[in-house]
């Protein structure tokens, strides 16, 4: 199998690329440290699965992931982070993303998951997997009938914590946030602003965390339902 390891800890992606390299099936052609490195080396190398961190500097996991399937849906992502939190699991589900693994997982954990994904299967952490289990438990709304609802769409965004007052952005970065929840991509932002594209993307994470969500469809979103509180 042909993996792509993208994250932007040195020490960590070595010592992932150490374990891969002591197995017979599975081989390292690539490394990324970042969501825009990722993508072009899923353009220029055609992996059969990448293993993507969430938090890089510039496009994160999230996004990349999500772009990646969008232009090569034949290429597996595996997501290997820190962030055990629903948010994150369910942004990288609607990514695209066939997996979920914890980056304190055992080695021999990591590389089943790998394999599986590989093999067009789907797996996640046991702490995930019974996190899910959970959540879609407490979550399944009933009807006057006691019927369930039909899940929302969006993974239950409407129950997130509280974010963030928009306040804390600069100026600058209202402008880029007003342009995604227009839906414009980090080009048009660019093109529009008159800024170059790294800028945009630069910014763009800035805004992620002040908001605290996990990729750019939160943050839509998040502007979306003030709008829709006035």
């Amino acid at each position: 199998m042909r993996i792509v390891i993208a994250e932007d800890h040195p020490m960590f992606r070595s010592g992932v690329r150490g374990l891969l390299a002591a197995t017979e099936d599975l081989d390292v052609i690539g490394e990324a440290s970042t969501g825009e490195e990722a993508l072009e080396l899923a353009g220029e190398l055609s992996p059969d699965l990448i293993l993507m961190d969430i938090r890089m500097p510039g496009m994160n996991g999230i996004e990349a992931t999500g772009v990646i399937k969008e232009r090569f849906p034949h290429i597996e992502v595996l997501m290997l982070t820190m962030y055990r939190d629903d948010q994150s699991v369910f942004a990288a589900m609607r990514a695209g993303a066939k997996g979920y693994v914890l980056k304190d997982a055992e080695e021999e954990e990591l590389l089943q998951a790998i394999r599986m994904v590989g093999s067009g299967l789907a797996v996640f952490s046991p702490g995930i997997a019974e996190r899910m289990m959970r959540y879609f438990a407490s979550h399944a709304p009933q009807r006057e009938d006691g019927a369930n609802e039909p899940d929302e769409p969006e993974g239950g965004g409407s129950r997130l914590p509280a974010v963030p007052a928009f306040e804390e952005l600069t100026r600058r970065e209202s402008e880029i946030l007003e342009r995604i929840a227009m839906g414009d991509t980090n080009g048009q932002i660019a093109s529009r602003l008159h800024i170059s594209a790294k800028t945009v993307a630069n910014n763009v994470s800035t805004i992620l965390n002040k908001l605290q969500v996990i990729d750019r469809h939160e943050a839509r979103r998040l502007v979306q339902q003030s709008k829709d509180h006035k």
